[in-house]
């Protein structure tokens, strides 16, 4: 064996004994694009049977032999009887080293993986058909079949006790504003050592939502009142550390939840109260689900990426058209005294106001730094992840529909 067999010509200058001195770096012959070896020599020969009688092995076989052995016969190869494994010659590499020349014509280009499905070259694709390991197909951020399941129950909850009794839906609106104020006050002490005292608050927001059933918009701004002062004096039992951004959180607190979902309870007390109301809901609903539908189907541009990235400018057209439609036939079938017309605005205002809400909410948990608001209804989160469309546009419905059809 020597590097003709490799394809490199033969340098009559080295045709007698070998020196390491005389070793040379080797390149790939034409039949590999590469230039001929400017160095070659004959290989020495060393028997396969290695005399008996007398000591074969020089330090560097032995070396060389021993450097085999650890290796374990990796290549699987059997050394045969009387062949100690390890490389025979200097040429010879270990399995797992780099060769010093060209040790055979290339091998042909890797093809595609088993997994691979045509993609871009140099992307990895996995056998399930992901690109860098990430599904090609959109998918929901959150499980589809309990959050549907979870509205439906609420659903059937609400309209059974809108169309029964007035007065539990009134119920109805106390415990999930009680509940609200409870998931909102707590996450701004677990994240922001804020102490909004929760006591005064759901007192004062179940009376809030009460007053204003029973004594309309006058009662409600008097028990909102009562209940920014009962934060103030409430919060004057601890230490005077942390006072003023505790009384101020209450006292947004008060305001956000209670106050502006005073304003369903307010809807309620028309003739047709039940139909205002589920006009309402049905246009929120519908609003939120055409932005989602048009959004996960067509979105391309994010409406507000540094507030809620998911949410895109052509998912705030479906949540338009999608309100405006429903608008125009609850205001139509619905509510007595009103026209199509009427819906389509209300449709419009309904849309944005419900988007806005939903930004404001998503605003202040980035500034928090959660998910959620709570985890009480599964596939949805908390109530307060319900109630960030339905709160900001129930005083907007309300003013709409005492514009157009009269207060009832």
């Amino acid at each position: 064996m020597n590097d003709a067999s490799w394809g490199a010509p033969q340098r009559a200058d080295y045709v007698g004994e070998w020196r390491p001195q005389d070793r040379g770096p080797l390149s790939a012959g034409p039949a590999y694009g590469g230039h001929e070896a400017q160095q070659t020599r004959p290989m020495p020969i060393v028997p396969d049977f290695p005399d008996a009688g007398n000591n074969a092995e020089g330090p560097d076989d032995r070396d060389r032999r021993n450097e085999r052995d650890q290796q374990g016969h990796s290549n699987g190869d059997d050394p045969g009887p009387g062949r100690r494994g390890g490389p025979l010659f200097r040429d010879e590499v270990p399995a797992g080293a780099a060769p010093t020349g060209p040790p055979g014509p290339p091998p042909p280009p890797a093809g595609p993986g088993p997994g691979y499905d045509g993609g871009e070259p140099g992307r990895g694709r996995g056998p399930a058909g992901r690109s860098d390991g990430r599904r090609e197909k959109k998918r929901a951020g959150r499980d589809l079949r309990a959050a549907i399941g979870v509205g439906v129950g609420l659903g059937v909850v609400i309209v059974a006790s809108l169309f029964v009794v007035k007065a539990v839906f009134v119920g109805v609106i106390t415990v999930a504003v009680v509940v609200g104020l409870w998931e909102l006050t707590s996450r701004l002490q677990e994240r922001k050592q804020i102490k909004a005292p929760l006591v005064p608050l759901a007192v004062g927001g179940a009376a809030m939502v009460v007053a204003g059933y029973v004594r309309g918009a006058e009662g409600a701004w008097v028990a909102m009142a009562l209940t920014a002062l009962a934060v103030l004096v409430w919060r004057m039992t601890e230490p005077p550390e942390g006072y003023l951004k505790d009384v101020t959180a209450g006292v947004f607190a008060a305001f956000y939840v209670p106050f502006l979902a005073t304003f369903v309870a307010m809807m309620l007390t028309a003739d047709d109260g039940a139909q205002r109301v589920l006009t309402f809901l049905l246009l929120t609903v519908v609003s939120d689900t055409g932005a989602y539908a048009v959004g996960w189907r067509f979105g391309k541009r994010k409406l507000a990426p540094r507030i809620s990235p998911g949410k895109t400018r052509e998912g705030l057209l479906g949540a338009i058209g999608f309100a405006m439609v429903a608008g125009a036939l609850c205001m139509e079938f619905l509510v007595g005294g009103g026209s199509w017309w009427q819906g389509l605005l209300l449709g419009l205002a309904v849309a944005v106001t419900a988007t806005l809400g939903d930004l404001g909410e998503s605003m202040i948990k980035r500034d928090l730094g959660i998910k959620d608001m709570g985890t009480l209804l599964p596939g949805h989160g908390g109530i307060m992840d319900r109630l960030d469309s339905l709160l900001p546009t129930a005083p907007v419905v309300w003013l709409l529909l005492v514009i157009f059809v009269g207060s009832g």
